[in-house]
């Protein structure tokens, strides 16, 4: 399969603008492994094969062990993973998904015992910017791996 059209070419300032939003994140409160699998779930939930390709080769050369790579799939069930990450990991799936009825009470409660009121802001920004992402990529069909040169990630030795 070949990509649809490439945004990029066809709409470069914005791609521009929200590339710039996406890089601030890297900037933001959030340690860079909690990033890693935040985007690498929801990529999984909204079927990003290019975006899962890309955030699994982003986290292997950060540090990540492969196994919880291959847990987050399961996260709920897994000893892999912090009460952190798993708050995390509850948020991303809960505005990905975005319940009819919205966030509960419960859900927003459960993320806050572990995130401060910037950390959660954070990450609410990270889960909205991969999300946009993941729909530009679906959307236009972004063949996974095929930005692994000029996004450096040919070094993460997975091909």
């Amino acid at each position: 399969m070949s990509q649809r059209l490439d945004y990029a070419q066809h709409a470069p300032e914005l791609f521009k603008k929200y590339l710039d939003f996406s890089l601030a994140l890297k900037k933001s409160h959030l340690e860079p492994g909690l990033r890693h699998l935040v985007t690498l779930r929801a990529s999984q939930l909204n079927g990003c094969a290019f975006c899962v390709d890309m955030h699994v080769k982003e986290a292997r050369i950060d540090g990540e062990r492969e196994l919880r790579l291959h847990h987050v799939a399961i996260w709920r069930e897994s000893p892999l993973f912090s009460p952190r990450e798993r708050a995390a990991l509850a948020w991303t799936e809960v505005l990905t998904r975005l319940p009819a009825q919205g966030v509960s009470e419960a859900d927003y409660e459960a993320v806050r015992a572990e995130f401060n009121e910037q950390e959660l802001t954070d990450l609410s920004f990270a889960i909205v910017a991969i999300n946009g992402w993941n729909r530009l990529s679906v959307g236009f069909a972004a063949v996974p791996g095929s930005q692994d040169r000029a996004y450096g990630l040919d070094k993460a030795g997975l091909i």
